[in-house]
């Protein structure tokens, strides 16, 4: 992907100075079942409302490979901005922007305290997509997705949510939360999720006509972090055996249709996941 160079968002709060540590609770076990429920969009107050005490302490000096992440993610954010403002514009309406904190290990949020647990993750409440850049590391290293394309996706996804909530979509959703069933709402919840995920791809296909970014190999490298967090395939590693009627996110193969089909159509009205995905 072509980044270095190009503008970089001015709606970021860095809240990297100061990182967390858990007294309590937590531990490996919170971060395994972060990961398997993070991706994408999960709300992080149902992973870290149990968390114990939390106490702060000054991080170290940042890498230049840190320092490298923020700046990407600063200029995909950009991007988003770019993309999603003309798209507005072309329906009539003006588009608000979101922000993007960079947090190190915990962070408070609008929708309660949160940790690098529960993966990078969107808050209607705020209207603020949060990243704690380790994570990006996780991507390459834990689902194998490497390649900046790859992590443009994740920043794209939660973008995506963003959308959702300036067009209603997300708080009607809620609203259904407490008249629904376990297995009903986990079915709203998959076609968020995928609606965020063609989102991701109209962006991307809506980027390069205006920017030129796409290198050989990206949109395959967005495809394989799609495929890698489906949640067939997480509950199978996780697991061994996998249960449809706990879906949250999609399956791999559903997770990288949407995108695509975003990517090829990059109209935004092709994104019906609430008909289409039953």
């Amino acid at each position: 992907m072509l980044w270095q160079g190009r503008r970089e968002s001015s709606n970021v709060e860095d809240r990297r100075g100061m990182s967390g540590g858990l007294i309590a609770g937590g531990g490996i076990g919170t971060i395994i079942i972060g990961l398997l429920y993070f991706l994408l969009g999960g709300n992080p107050s149902d992973v870290n409302s149990n968390l114990g005490p939390q106490q702060y302490t000054q991080s170290g000096p940042r890498s230049a490979k840190e320092e490298e992440q923020a700046s990407f993610s600063k200029v995909v954010l950009a991007d988003t901005e770019d993309v999603w403002a003309e798209i507005f514009r072309e329906n009539g309406s003006t588009y608000s922007e979101p922000t993007l904190v960079l947090f190190s290990n915990q962070t408070q949020s609008g929708c309660g305290f949160s940790s690098a647990a529960t993966g990078p993750f969107y808050c209607p409440a705020d209207q603020k997509v949060y990243i704690d850049l380790s994570f990006f590391d996780e991507l390459e290293t834990r689902f194998n997705a490497s390649g900046d394309f790859a992590k443009a996706y994740v920043i794209a996804h939660e973008v995506g949510h963003h959308i959702q909530k300036l067009t209603g979509v997300s708080d009607k959703v809620d609203n259904q939360r407490q008249n629904l069933s376990e297995r009903a709402f986990n079915k709203l919840s998959v076609q968020m999720e995928l609606q965020a995920d063609f989102y991701a791809g109209v962006w991307a296909n809506r980027d390069q006509k205006m920017k030129k970014i796409l290198e050989a190999g990206d949109i395959e490298s967005a495809l394989n972090a799609a495929n890698a967090i489906g949640d067939d395939r997480l509950q199978k590693q996780s697991s061994g055996r996998v249960v449809p009627d706990a879906f949250t996110h999609g399956t791999s193969e559903q997770r990288m249709y949407w995108f695509k089909r975003g990517f090829e159509t990059g109209d935004i009205t092709k994104g019906n996941t609430f008909a289409e995905v039953q």
